[in-house]
C-alpha cells in the first residue's frame, strides 16, 4: 500500500506479504518513506517511484516544513503484539562491569531483532531492557499458523538467552518474560515529519505490556491474551500446560483472563508441532 501523509511525503507499507516488498533492493519490514526515482519490487513487478512535487520541493530553497507537524499515516489492523522483558535488569547493571553489560545487552538485542525479523515480524521498539514486536494478520481472525510462528520466535528468544548465559560470566543467569496479545490497533506514524515514528497504538498494545508484567506475579514466563490462546489451541497440539488465570492488570477495572506457561512448556509445544510437520511431509 502507498500512503500520502499530510506533509506531502509518500510511504510504502507491506501488509504482511509472503514474498515481500523491496525498495532499492532491500526488503521492507516497516513503512519506508519513498524518494523520487526509488526502485520498487512487488512480487515479479519492478516499478519506479516518480514524484514531480517532491522534485520541485527538494529543489526549492523556500520550502520549510512546520516544526512538530505530525504526519497522518494510520490504519486499523488486526495484530499480535509481543513484549519481551529482561528480568532483574537493574540488579544486573549494579553487579556487572559496564563494558560486559553493554556487550551482553547489545548482543541480546541484535539477536532478538534477527529472530523477530526471520519470523515475519518487525521490531517496533527497543525500550530500555525490553523489546516490542508486532505481527500483522492477513485476515480478520488470527490463524493458528500465524500464532505458531510467534510461538517459535518466543522459543528461539529463550534459547538464545540461555546460550548467552553460557557465553558470559554473570552474577546470575539472565531470564526473560513475555506478554502476547492479539487484537485490533491503530498502526501508523505518530512522529513528526523529520522524525517519523511508525508504531501501533491502542488497548491491544497496552494489554501486552501489562500481561508481561503479570508474569512476575503469577510465577510464569509467558502470559498469553485470551484471543491469542484461542488461535493457539486450534493447532493439533496439547495445550494443557497453559494455566488459565485471572490477573489484575494496572489500569483495568476488571480482572483479565490469561493463559500462562513457562518457556520449557512452550518449547515442547513447538517441538511437537515441528515433529508433526516432518511426519506430514
Amino acid at each position: 500500500m502507498l500512503q500520502r501523509t499530510d506533509d506531502g511525503e509518500y510511504y510504502l507499507i507491506d501488509l504482511g506479504s509472503r514474498n515481500g516488498t523491496f525498495v532499492n533492493g532491500r526488503r521492507v519490514s516497516i513503512p519506508v518513506r519513498l524518494r523520487n526515482s526509488d526502485q520498487l519490487t512487488v512480487g515479479q513487478t519492478d516499478l519506479v517511484f516518480y514524484s514531480p512535487a517532491q522534485v520541485d520541493r527538494d529543489e526549492s530553497t523556500e520550502f520549510d516544513s512546520e516544526d512538530g507537524a505530525t504526519a497522518v499515516l494510520s490504519l486499523r489492523r488486526l495484530i499480535s503484539v509481543v513484549v519481551v522483558d529482561i528480568r532483574q535488569f537493574t540488579v544486573l547493571t549494579r553487579q556487572l562491569d559496564e563494558q560486559i553489560l553493554s556487550e551482553l545487552i547489545g548482543t541480546w538485542f541484535r539477536q532478538a531483532g534477527n529472530i523477530i525479523r526471520n519470523a515475519d515480524s518487525w521490531v517496533d521498539k527497543y525500550i530500555g531492557d525490553a523489546v516490542m514486536a508486532v505481527w500483522f494478520h492477513k485476515s480478520e481472525v488470527a490463524s493458528p499458523d500465524e500464532i505458531r510462528n510467534i510461538c517459535q520466535a518466543l522459543s528461539q528468544l529463550a534459547e538464545m538467552t540461555q546460550t548467552l548465559n553460557a557465553q558470559y560470566t554473570l552474577p546470575f543467569p539472565v531470564q526473560i518474560g513475555a506478554g502476547v496479545n492479539t487484537g485490533y490497533a491503530m498502526v501508523g506514524n505518530t512522529g513528526s515529519g523529520d522524525r517519523p515514528d511508525y508504531t501501533a497504538l491502542g488497548d491491544t498494545v497496552n494489554a501486552a505490556f501489562r500481561l508481561e508484567s503479570s508474569t512476575k506475579e503469577i510465577g510464569k514466563d509467558i502470559a498469553f491474551g485470551e484471543s491469542t490462546f484461542v488461535a493457539l489451541s486450534e493447532l493439533p497440539v496439547d495445550c494443557s500446560a497453559f494455566a488459565a488465570k485471572l490477573v489484575e492488570l494496572k489500569g483495568y477495572d476488571k480482572p483479565t483472563k490469561t493463559f500462562a506457561c513457562d518457556f520449557d512448556d512452550l518449547a515442547e509445544v513447538v517441538a511437537n508441532l515441528a515433529n508433526q510437520e516432518m511426519q506430514w511431509s
